[in-house]
């Protein structure tokens, strides 16, 4: 075993052979590559033990019942979704109308769209394991049983989620991308921030919510039938951790004083601003030696670029709006990112009950 502790993540691509397993690995050919930070993290006892039968410990009965394994529930086993087909479906390529990519060949565009996928599952292995770590530090400073108890099935969920990305990213595309500085910004943020409400309303409500309506679009955009797979449980996951946290914060923003709450609707709203540009591809341009303010330019103007940033809050605004964070000196800053209209869509806080208690239909797991 080999610690290297560096100030920030690596820059560049990592690339990795996809025909050497990582079960063939012994501990001594394997480097950890860490960045320590530092969090004044007030952790809390619950010594009553007593849990009611509500919505909460009906979300962590379902976490236990719907547990699934990366190795055993996902044929891995098939023949690899080839590289020289389309990652994803074309009308998806965010850089088409930027000259340099449209000049591109036939064989480099879709290339390119693998360097597009990866970037982008690049950023949910990175966003996962920011989910991991906040949702174990919520196992000690979440101040109720029933949340502990939640946060800590939780915690499995994001080990898997990591598990599965990056055993997709490394055995069957075999480069990865390093984290986009906004990304890591928030996750900074929401896990060294000391108050425990802070990193529910970042993970549970922003970060959590973000992620459920990509996932969604990505899996419909997939080409390859084993990331279709991936996408529709880990998918499942999300619901239950999205309809946990706007469940939890929803009765607790009401014990908050008018002060209280508009600073957390202030940073509701950061964080929005900051995830906005979760999935952007400045790090693929830099791959090419594109220029970035130009290519980000044709993007940003790009109908079908905006319209899927701002589909991406379908699930945000409306939980915003229920947990009481949707306030009046906020709104109109919303207003001017073009996602305020979503508020009255329904949230997931209402999800159905019956959708969520499925049971894994692995009929749709090919």
């Amino acid at each position: 075993m080999k610690i290297t502790e560096i100030k920030e993540c690596p820059p560049g691509l990592r690339y990795f052979d996809k025909d050497s397993l990582e079960s063939k690995l012994q501990p001594k050919d394997v480097e950890d590559i860490i960045e320590i930070f530092n969090t004044p993290l007030t952790g809390s006892y619950n010594w009553d033990y007593t849990t009611a039968d509500n919505r909460l410990s009906k979300l962590y009965e379902l976490g236990k019942k719907l547990n699934w394994n990366t190795t055993l529930d996902l044929d891995w086993s098939k023949e690899p979704y080839p590289l020289t087909d389309w990652a994803t479906l074309q009308e998806f390529q965010q850089f088409r109308g930027f000259k340099p990519y449209d000049d591109l060949s036939e064989e480099e565009k879709i290339e390119c769209s693998w360097h597009i996928l990866a970037s982008g599952l690049s950023q949910i292995v990175h966003g996962e394991q920011g989910a991991l770590l906040v949702a174990s530090q919520l196992v000690s400073c979440a101040p109720t049983y029933n949340a502990k108890l939640y946060a800590a099935s939780q915690t499995f969920d994001e080990a898997r989620h990591v598990e599965v990305y990056n055993k997709y990213l490394q055995e069957r595309i075999g480069w990865t991308y390093p984290i986009m500085p906004g990304l890591k910004l928030l996750l900074d943020k929401i896990l060294t921030d000391p108050r425990w409400d802070l990193k529910f309303i970042g993970m549970q409500i922003i970060i959590e919510g973000l992620a459920l309506a990509a996932f969604e679009r990505q899996r419909a955009a997939a080409m390859d039938p084993l990331l279709k797979d991936i996408f529709y449980l880990v998918i499942r996951d999300e619901a239950r951790h999205v309809t946990f946290g706007v469940n939890y914060l929803e009765e607790f923003i009401k014990t908050l004083s008018e002060e209280e709450r508009e600073e957390r609707a202030e940073f509701a709203y950061e964080a929005c601003v900051v995830m906005r540009n979760r999935f952007g591809s400045t790090n693929v341009m830099k791959h090419y030696g594109w220029n970035v303010d130009e290519a980000a330019e044709v993007i940003n103007q790009s109908e079908g670029s905006s319209l899927f940033n701002n589909l991406l809050f379908t699930k945000i605004m409306p939980n915003l709006k229920r947990i009481g964070l949707l306030t009046d000196k906020v709104s109109g800053k919303y207003e001017e990112l073009g996602i305020l209209e979503f508020k009255d869509l329904e949230n997931s806080g209402d999800t159905s009950w019956e959708e969520l208690s499925k049971p894994l239909d692995y009929g749709e797991i090919a």
